[in-house]
Formats: structure tokens, C-alpha cells, sequence
């Protein structure tokens, strides 16, 4: 039986991110496939594994521990939504010398699926929580 949409979208997190299994980066997504609203270097979408794989490493280098909880998801057709949680501690040279801060931050991932893959993803992650708990940017206040 092949894969569903949601199985593939709970594997990436699982496998991905979680396991930080590089290899499955090619298995689960696209050859031509968008991430976008990810922090890429020039702005842009990142296409494909191989766009994909350096910001993967960032953030696995930063944050060995690195967890995202899929706390929820809806499927319509091929396209699901994932509501996460991020956590993590800052032991890792990216993202500045290591500070072993702790980070726990959320977002929202809709990812489309086509023949078992990842094919496009937008992704809307609290990233300015992210930079507030590295201690880059001041705390807003209360």
C-alpha cells in the first residue's frame, strides 16, 4: 500500500528532523521540490534536496538535540497541515559560538504530497521567538 500524505509529512519530522537522518532528505522529498518561508540565504524558495540539506544542517549542528512534536495534523487531498513544536538546546556551533540555551517555539507546515514525496512546503515557524531565546534579538516587552 503506498504511502499517504500525512504518513510521509509524520516520517519527514520523525526521520528528518528528529532522527537527523540526512538520507531520508532524498527519499521524502521532491527532486524539484519548494520550501518555502524557510531562512535561505538570498530570500528565495529553497528547491530540492540539495537547497534543502544546508539549512538542515544548520540547524542540526546547532541543536543536537533538536525535537519537532507533530502535535496535529489535517489532510485534504494531497496537501497537510502539521502544527509543531519545536525544542532544543543550543549546544552547537551554528547560529553563533554555542550558549546552551534552551529554545521552544511553534509553527505550521503545509506540506503537498505527490508519489510519496514532498513537493512543496510552506512553512510558518515562530523564528523571531527562535532568535529572542539565542539571545540575538531583545525581548519584546510584556
Amino acid at each position: 500500500m503506498p504511502p499517504t500524505p500525512e504518513s510521509v509529512v509524520r516520517s519527514w519530522f520523525d526521520e528528518v528532523w528528529n532522527q537527523g537522518r540526512e538520507e531520508a532528505i532524498d527519499r521524502l522529498m521532491g527532486p524539484n521540490a519548494l520550501a518555502h518561508d524557510l531562512p535561505s540565504p538570498d530570500g528565495l524558495p529553497l528547491r530540492g534536496p540539495a537547497a534543502f540539506k544546508p539549512f538542515f544542517r544548520k540547524f542540526r549542528d546547532g541543536f543536537p538535540d533538536l525535537r519537532i512534536e507533530v502535535a496535529r495534523t489535517v489532510t485534504e487531498n494531497d496537501t497537510v497541515t502539521a502544527h509543531c513544536l519545536v525544542t532544543g538546546t543550543h549546544t552547537g556551533n551554528s547560529f553563533g559560538p554555542p550558549t546552551g540555551r534552551p529554545v521552544q517555539f511553534k509553527g505550521i507546515c503545509i506540506a503537498r504530497v505527490e508519489n510519496g514525496q514532498i513537493v512543496e512546503a510552506w512553512n510558518e515557524f515562530n523564528f523571531l521567538l527562535f532568535y529572542q531565546q539565542l539571545g540575538v534579538l531583545p525581548q519584546l516587552p510584556a
